[in-house]
């Protein structure tokens, strides 16, 4: 059976897109980010394709792609659009999928639903740390929240300069799979993904 693979960060700006097109190239899987907020003509599935070297991945339309780089709840509001998460229908795949969420987990999409409720306690979460001053806090409610809505299978990827002694407090406390981490690199393209990739493909299956 496909799994589906949730793409997840502390906040904005941690690196999920790499790491999406990272763990796309690594389960040669289909890609789909179901909501884009702005930056059409360059997305983040735009991003990925340019990332991506495998022939197989499939890349699916946003079920919503909205004009404004803003929260999608206000963007959308913005295109005099509401989002509902029913609406949201996930593509049929023959093989594993990747998707990418938008912001943290409890980026709202409208006045009651966030961005966890997109994920299925049958996902395979990637949640991407980046070191900050508050990373530990922000990286642990994530885990928090995706365990009180059963969701446990779960697995992080730091991103960035290495920081012992807050990676490991968040392996000690948060007690979920680390994959690994994911450099300040100069540049990424479709060879340092694939590097990546290669690294990460077995920790990936595993969770």
């Amino acid at each position: 059976m496909p799994k589906r693979y949730f793409i997840t960060g502390i906040g904005t700006e941690v690196g999920k897109t790499i790491i999406s097109a990272i763990v796309t190239e690594a389960l040669e899987a289909d890609y789909w980010k179901p909501i884009q907020a702005g930056d059409l003509e360059n997305s983040d599935t735009h991003k990925v394709q340019k990332l991506v070297r495998n022939d197989k991945t499939i890349f699916h339309e946003n079920a919503y792609a909205l004009n404004t780089p803003m929260s999608p709840h206000a963007s959308a509001e913005i295109d005099g659009i509401k989002l509902q998460v029913k609406k949201i229908k996930a593509p049929h795949v023959k093989k594993d999928l990747v998707v990418e969420g938008a912001g943290g987990l409890l980026v709202p999409l409208n006045d009651k639903e966030t961005i966890i409720d997109l994920i299925s306690k049958e996902d395979i979460v990637v949640l991407v740390s980046r070191h900050y001053l508050g990373s530990i806090n922000h990286t642990l409610l994530s885990i928090e929240a995706l365990k009180s809505r059963g969701i446990e299978r779960i697995g992080i990827i730091f991103s960035g300069e290495e920081h012992p002694t807050t990676e490991n407090i968040i392996k000690k406390i948060g007690k979920v799979q680390v994959i690994g981490r994911v450099d300040e690199e100069p540049y990424f393209d479709e060879n340092v993904v694939l590097e990546y990739a290669e690294k990460f493909r077995e920790k990936l299956c595993e969770i």
